[in-house]
């Protein structure tokens, strides 16, 4: 494809992405199905590109001020992911001086706000939260995208030999730090395409995620319950915990999100996996089955503000109010799947946030309404499932996760065992 003929795509597509009503993967997958002719290169080169301009859209809108062109244009210019010498064959000569000019201005010495590129609402409450030198190098972690890492089912393969099967396909992998599932990849390798893909030896899952199923550590033959159980990634991660013994609820409103799930549980091998999609957090389902449950998850709906690598878009389509109307249901859908649990039992509250509103807030109050369960510090239930450097992942008795810390996406996470 002629270069300009693919900066003119990318615009169009950037267009469309900056209009924030649709999240921007979905955008971005429902324009190349309407472009199927794109071949992979032209795609990674126009989906880098948009992701690039969300990561730093008030730097690049500033930059790209008074410049040739539509402001779309501008700003796909300044993203460009796709090769300079691409990029050069589809400029003319008075949009190279503009841009060579945009190049040259010195970004350390701009304001604040145009190198973190957070909203005023998000970056307050992080500067309060970080010191001033770790808040500069969160902001920078979060403009940079994330490694892919992947969780070995341990029911089917160990990580050494998934981590050999990948060498011998080209892919270096290597042990994450925490997890003892783990392993992480540079780049987006077509993991599909693989056998130990195919035969469920791998999941995607990022290490934080990972964490929060060794967090709430399942045992053999034990009835567990996955409250938020969405596409299902913990819940495989829990099933694959527990040896496939035992009865493992997935829980969730979406029926489309467990319906993402069956080829996946397919894929994995377990057979102790029941998805049911319920109404509601006060649903029948739940009621029938209090205080009969060993361990519950609840990976709650949260602004899933600790992914900003891989979904920078949130930054701008999330605001303070949905936020509060999200910690309403936060702390409603706490206290419904703590009704679960027999005495004895663990319930661990989890979020992808970086906001202490969304995370330490709710256990707070929770733990403030429920004086029967009693919290467990984080370092403590992480080294008994023999996690490395467990107390490095504590912050007052919570999992912390950050991603300029830790490499991780951003998790919260609090840990109960009712009295």
């Amino acid at each position: 494809m002629h270069p300009n003929a693919l900066l003119d795509l990318c615009t169009e597509l950037l267009r469309q992405v900056l209009q924030f009503d649709m999240p921007a993967d979905s955008v971005v997958s429902a324009y190349f199905r309407k472009h199927r002719d794109l071949g992979q290169r032209e795609r990674h080169t126009l989906a880098e590109t948009v992701y690039n301009v969300l990561r730093r859209r008030l730097l690049f809108q500033h930059l790209a001020q008074g410049g040739p062109g539509s402001a779309e244009r501008r700003l796909a210019i300044l993203g460009w992911q796709g090769g300079e010498g691409f990029l050069r064959g589809a400029l003319a000569e008075h949009e190279q001086q503009w841009l060579a000019k945009a190049r040259a201005v010195d970004v350390a010495q701009l304001q604040p706000k145009l190198r973190h590129n957070l909203p005023d609402w998000l970056a307050q409450p992080l500067q309060q939260a970080l010191p001033a030198e770790e808040f500069d190098a969160l902001a920078a972690s979060l403009n940079e995208p994330a490694p892919l890492d992947l969780r070995v089912n341990l029911l089917k393969a160990k990580r050494d030999e998934v981590q050999a099967a990948l060498a011998a396909a080209g892919i270096d992998a290597r042990p994450t730090p925490y997890s003892p599932w783990g392993l992480r990849v540079d780049g987006k390798p077509a993991l599909n395409k693989l056998d130990v893909f195919s035969k469920g030896e791998v999941e995607v899952q990022d290490e934080g995620s990972q964490l929060l199923a060794l967090l709430l550590a399942p045992k053999r033959s034990e009835m567990v319950v996955d409250f938020c159980a969405g596409a299902g990634g913990k819940t495989l991660a829990l099933g694959a915990a527990m040896r496939n013994s035992g009865r493992l609820y997935a829980f969730d409103v979406s029926g489309h999100r467990l319906d993402a799930l069956k080829p996946r549980l397919a894929r994995s091998g377990l057979s102790n996996v029941y998805p049911a999609q319920i109404a509601h957090e006060r649903d029948e389902r739940i009621k029938r089955l209090a205080g009969k449950i060993d361990r519950v998850l609840v990976d709650a709906p949260c602004s899933g503000l600790g992914t900003l690598r891989r979904n920078p878009d949130l930054k701008w389509r999330q605001s303070p109010a949905a936020i509060e109307e999200l910690r309403e249901k936060q702390g409603a859908i706490l206290a419904s799947a703590a009704r679960l649990l027999k005495p004895g039992g663990r319930l661990v509250y989890a979020t992808c946030s970086l906001l202490a509103s969304e995370n330490e807030a709710i256990a707070q109050a929770f733990g403030a309404a429920h004086p029967d369960f009693q919290p467990v510090p984080a370092a403590q239930a992480l080294e008994r499932a023999q996690v490395a450097g467990a107390a490095n992942l504590d912050t007052d008795g919570h999992l912390r996760l950050w991603p300029h810390r830790h490499g991780t996406d951003g998790f919260f996470a609090a840990v109960w065992e009712k009295g």
